[in-house]
């Protein structure tokens, strides 16, 4: 890192200042200090594909919401808890995150110019992870759809992705020729407010983190979805020196061929010495336990929870996280000279597989996917044949039980067929037996900003989490990558208001009724409206349903009370009803069942 005169250093203080002040005064936050260092690149023209300013904002937006979260998104309070208690605090922090974050990026693309707009294209939470019951799900999350824009360029993109979910005849491609049409620029997302988030309720002190990639468009997503996917992330030159070798490695290869790939590329390296890392646990030994079997007939260790990093010394964790660990794909040196290799297989939930294979040009690595179904009952050898096979097939019968190599009933087959139709419908890439990242985009060619805001240590890149530095001053490590460069920024801010009212900050404003604060008496702001709407959407998206007009319509009984307290459904319901009778014009968006 170069050496800053102090100078230097405030004027890169008001810089940052300068180009985040939305979000710090959303947020009542100043920045008091900013340490840059860059690795594979360096500061220059054309760092990414949004301009400098919005860089530094989109930085700040994962900052504030790593912040917000370690501080008041109930970090620890799960220890000791039962299932459905522990499941109340971490719904509560995904809450506060997903609340961060959207309010960051409201704020932020105000700014934007009169063309542009954000879109999320995938969210991860809709689904309950291994171990896990459908009561558990879905989180509270920024899901597809989701657009932050000036307001006629969110009118037209809020439009357009309702016609995606109601009207079958209205195409992706529809979609995209009404986008180019316009001339507007659509900035894709994929979005993880909170990843790790057990191990945040929990109070683990490393792993959670928030994670989003900016894409220079959207992907190539119709609905709401999240399944699973099948991963194998390799340095991208032990798959080029395979294939001068006439030799293809993919998700489908033997992991002894995959071995010898990776003998040929680095000879050095014994198969001692290398290092996979899957998700573990003995809740998925059903799913991929035969795969760390054929790893560990070859010679080759699989990491288990407490192993230490080669290159940092933490331990790694395996019950979850599956993003983190693809920053450390490559060779790493031991304190004793000797050189490792760590590489990443599996699977992992759709957002965190397609934010982890976009890494691909940014870290010079090479990931196959293959679709998985959103159920991922059995092994993964079978599962990996599923999303291929034609749903409306004459003999699709036949195919599945050649897939799941068993007898198939007409229920099980009607499964099958409605999960395959429902992952077609999203547009997944279903159909092929292996899958690139490049699969979920409209343009051959497309660009990323990976972003990602640490609560607390990472094992694989040795990153910080939130420090507190004194009273109401915190440190927060932020990362920021793209094919040329990247960038870590540590961030100093001060809270500017008390705990108790940094606290509502960072609240919902219907977590904030819920609370106690009275709705009728406080002011109402016709960004109240727009709130609210956005709130709903990120709190209770199991109990909307979006109208073709674009209406939204909230049934609450759509959610079961173990995922959200009978009392807090009534209540907000009845606010929603009040706004509604007094303020009419600007809720006219708002049906209640």
């Amino acid at each position: 890192m170069t050496m800053m005169t102090s100078m230097d250093r405030r004027n890169s203080i008001a810089q940052w200042a300068f180009d985040t002040r939305p979000i710090l005064l959303r947020f009542h936050i100043w920045i008091e200090d900013v340490e840059e260092s860059w690795s594979r690149g360096a500061e220059g023209p054309g760092f990414s594909f949004v301009p400098p300013g919005f860089e530094r904002g989109f930085v700040m937006a994962a900052a504030v919401t790593a912040l917000g979260t370690r501080l008041f998104g109930r970090y620890g309070e799960g220890t000791g808890l039962g299932k459905k208690e522990m499941n109340r605090v971490k719904k509560d922090a995904d809450a506060v995150s997903a609340y961060a974050l959207s309010e960051a990026f409201w704020h932020l693309t105000r700014w934007l110019p009169e063309n542009h707009a954000l879109m999320i294209s995938l969210g991860e939470g809709l689904i309950p992870k291994g171990g896990e019951t459908p009561d558990m799900g879905s989180n509270p999350l920024l899901g597809f759809g989701r657009v932050y824009a000036r307001p006629e360029v969110a009118r037209f993109l809020d439009r357009r992705v309702s016609w995606l979910i109601n009207d079958p005849k209205f195409t992706w491609d529809d979609f995209w020729r009404h986008v180019r049409a316009a001339n507007m620029t659509v900035w894709g997302a994929s979005v993880d407010t909170l990843e790790n988030t057990t191990r945040f309720a929990a109070g683990s002190p490393t792993g959670p983190l928030t994670v989003f990639h900016l894409f220079d468009q959207p992907l190539r997503v119709t609905r709401p979805y999240e399944g699973y996917v099948g991963t194998l992330i390799l340095p991208r030159e032990v798959v080029d020196s395979a294939a001068r070798r006439s030799v293809l490695i993919n998700y489908h290869s033997s992991r002894a061929l995959v071995l010898d790939a990776i003998r040929a590329t680095y000879p050095n390296i014994p198969p001692g010495r290398i290092h996979v890392w899957t998700l573990g646990g003995a809740s998925r030994t059903a799913r991929i336990g035969s795969l760390w079997k054929e790893w560990q007939d070859l010679g080759v260790g699989v990491v288990d929870d407490g192993w230490e990093v080669v290159g940092t010394g933490i331990p790694a964790f395996t019950d979850s996280g599956t993003y983190a660990p693809v920053f450390r794909v490559g060779v790493h040196e031991d304190e004793a000279g000797d050189e490792h290799l760590f590489l990443t297989d599996g699977y992992a939930a759709t957002a965190e597989a397609l934010q982890a294979a976009s890494l691909d040009p940014v870290l010079g690595l090479h990931s196959s996917l293959c679709m998985f179904t959103s159920q991922f009952r059995v092994s993964w050898e079978k599962e990996r044949n599923v999303m291929q096979i034609d749903p409306e097939a004459a003999d699709f019968e036949r195919r599945l039980a050649a897939a799941l190599e068993k007898d198939v009933g007409a229920d099980e087959a009607a499964e099958f067929r409605g999960i395959l139709r429902e992952a077609r419908d999203a547009g997944m890439p279903v159909g092929k037996r292996i899958v690139t990242v490049d699969d979920f985009f409209p343009e051959k060619h497309w660009r990323v900003l990976a972003l990602a805001g640490h609560m607390v240590d990472d094992p694989y890149s040795g990153a910080h989490g939130v420090e507190r530095i004194t009273e109401n001053v915190y440190r927060v490590t932020t990362r920021a990558a793209t094919e040329r460069g990247m960038l870590e920024a540590r961030l100093t801010l001060r809270l500017r208001d008390p705990m108790d009212e940094m606290k509502l900050v960072f609240s919902p404003l219907l977590d904030r009724f819920y609370a106690g604060t009275d709705w009728r008496s406080r002011p109402v702001r016709i960004s109240d409206s727009g709130r609210i709407r956005n709130e709903l959407q990120t709190l209770a998206y199991g109990s909307l349903e979006t109208l073709p007009d674009g209406r939204i319509h909230v049934d609450f009984d759509r959610i079961g009370d173990d995922v959200m307290e009978p009392d807090k459904k009534a209540l907000i319901r009845k606010v929603l009803c009040w706004y509604k009778e007094n303020h009419p014009l600007w809720f006219s968006w708002l049906e209640l069942a």
